[in-house]
Parts: structure tokens; C-alpha cells; sequence
């Protein structure tokens, strides 16, 4: 039972209601799921609750356009587009040829080739070209280290009171260790405090898959 004026603890059995009941992942999520890990792509895309919140909230903003440093196998890409009017576009960047080349097979199985653009290449390279653009959301989540340059690049091209997302804001669970065992761990420590300390920002972390920080612009 909670405290008063606590949050619930996600227990397994609240975490498999929530995924049973309100998961997003369709036949052709699932089978991309499958052949990333037969691919050698790592298991580290976002949770489907994740998925699935982010969705509600990209539709409840009214974004029609989305930048996603980090596309891995294409499942966040992939769920991000869905929640996108007819004349939304979604650019995500992928610095590893293989993720983009595999992400871009699965956007193009899922119809939404005309609607998301993959960028292969470092986003550091990438995201200065990024002139003239006004995206209403971006979403973080690649090489932590670089996660403050990152932002500092949205922050030029992301419109005031839009809003950037950043996955992993719970360090992989390891927030409150003292003898860190995961390399991008203290980066992600240290771009919580500066985010939590960045006067342009309101921001939060939502308690959903590894954490997820939401940072509104003022």
C-alpha cells in the first residue's frame, strides 16, 4: 500500500496490467523486436509503456514535428510517426549504418516512408545543418555523454513551449549507487542535474521504463 502523498511502487503485477492492457506493439512491432536481436541490434529500445505514453502525449501537444536523436532498430521512430497527423514528418538520426539501414526497412513495412526521414551519421555532425527548422518535440536517447550538447542543439531548434524528452534518466537503475558499473552512467547523472538546474526548463521525470525526463521550454 502507498503512503499518503507517495507514488505507488510499479510491482511486476502492476507493471504486466499495464502492459496487457494498454501495450501499442502490433504483429509488426513484435517481429521487429525479433529480428533486431537476430541481427546483433541491442535490446535497448524504449519500454512499450513508454511507447505508449509517448504516443498520447505527442497527440494530446498536437506535434507535427518530431526529431529523434538515436534510432536504433526503428521502434520509437516507428511509434512516434503513428502518433502524427497525415502531414507530420519525423527525422531521426543514427550514427551506426546497420541500425539505420535496418530501421529504415521496418519504417518502410510500416508505411510511413514518406512521413520519417533517417539521417545516418554522428548528430553532432548532423544536427548543425539542421537550419531553419521548428520541431515541436525531440527525444533523446543515444550516447549519454553527449546528451548536454544534445539539448543545447534542440534548444535552437526545438520552438518555445515545445517540449525535448530524454530516455535513461533513471542512470539504468543505478541512480543512487555508489560503485557504478555502467560507463554512461555518471553522464546521465550529470545531465539530470544540469537539466534540473537549467533556469529555460521546467522539467520532470516520469517513473516509466529506465526514467524518462520531460523538459518543457519555456
Amino acid at each position: 500500500m502507498a503512503v499518503k502523498g507517495s507514488s505507488t511502487a510499479l510491482s511486476d503485477e502492476l507493471f504486466e496490467y499495464l502492459v496487457n492492457h494498454f501495450s501499442v506493439d502490433d504483429d509488426l512491432l513484435r517481429e521487429l523486436k525479433r529480428e533486431a536481436v537476430k541481427e546483433g541490434i541491442p535490446e535497448i529500445q524504449i519500454s512499450e509503456e513508454q511507447a505508449a505514453f509517448m504516443q498520447i502525449f505527442l497527440k494530446s501537444i498536437g506535434a507535427k514535428r518530431v526529431l529523434e536523436i538515436g534510432t536504433l532498430a526503428g521502434y520509437s521512430a516507428i511509434n512516434m510517426a503513428r502518433a502524427l497527423p497525415e502531414n507530420g514528418q519525423l527525422i531521426t538520426i543514427e550514427r551506426e549504418p546497420k541500425h539505420a539501414a535496418f530501421a529504415q526497412k521496418y519504417i518502410d513495412k510500416a508505411g510511413l516512408h514518406a512521413k520519417v526521414h533517417v539521417l545516418q551519421g554522428a548528430a553532432l555532425d548532423i544536427l548543425p545543418t539542421l537550419t531553419g527548422e521548428h520541431f515541436d518535440f525531440a527525444f533523446l536517447d543515444a550516447d549519454k555523454s553527449n546528451y548536454t550538447h544534445y539539448l543545447e542543439q534542440c534548444m535552437r531548434i526545438v520552438k518555445r513551449r515545445g517540449v525535448i524528452a530524454a530516455d535513461n534518466a533513471f542512470a539504468f537503475g543505478q541512480l543512487f549507487e555508489k560503485n557504478l558499473t555502467d560507463k554512461e552512467a555518471p553522464a546521465m547523472i550529470a545531465f539530470n542535474e544540469a537539466v534540473a538546474k537549467d533556469a529555460r526548463l521546467q522539467s520532470m521525470i516520469l517513473p516509466v521504463g529506465d526514467g524518462l525526463m520531460i523538459s518543457y521550454i519555456k
